[in-house]
């Protein structure tokens, strides 16, 4: 009798207590808060955008030039980061720390669309990293200051 009392509770009790344990081990895994794993979280910086003035921009870039036909030749986008490539045609040498002679016409690649004036412009620029095999197709050496706004030359007062 003991038997059969044994085997009707682990034949009743059993199934249950399983499916409560699967019930609940499903419940955690439908949180994908819990297991969220942000693989980019270092190139996704929302609302944390730093813009520099025009002193750190200055003192930080390893070429500034003022210019006032800055053009646009080539962009890519779609695939990976998008990149455009600007056109200097001539312009002021206001600062140098590599060359002491710039050749014209100068291009330089930047990760961002610069929103260009009319009026002339300083441009920040600092030596080229990365992009290896679009430099030495195009002939870049420089590339557009991160954190830079593109600032309008002011005239002397």
């Amino acid at each position: 009798m003991k038997i059969s009392i044994n085997n009707t509770i682990f034949r009743n009790i059993l199934p249950v207590v399983i499916a409560l344990l699967c019930i609940r081990c499903e419940k955690e895994y439908r949180r994908p808060d819990h297991y969220k794993v942000d693989l980019f979280a270092d190139e996704r910086q929302q609302g944390k955008a730093y813009v520099m003035n025009r002193n750190e921009c200055f003192d930080t870039s390893d070429m500034v030039i003022s210019a006032s036909d800055v053009k646009l030749t080539d962009s890519s986008k779609g695939r990976g980061k998008p990149v455009y490539i600007y056109k200097l045609n001539n312009g002021e040498l206001l600062k140098t720390t590599r060359d002491s002679v710039v050749e014209y016409p100068l291009q330089f690649l930047s990760p961002q669309k610069l929103k260009l004036r009319k009026d002339s412009v300083y441009v920040y620029l600092k030596k080229l990293e990365g992009y290896r095999f679009l430099a030495k197709e195009k002939d870049l050496k420089y590339q557009w200051l991160k954190g830079a706004p593109v600032y309008p030359v002011q005239k002397d007062k």
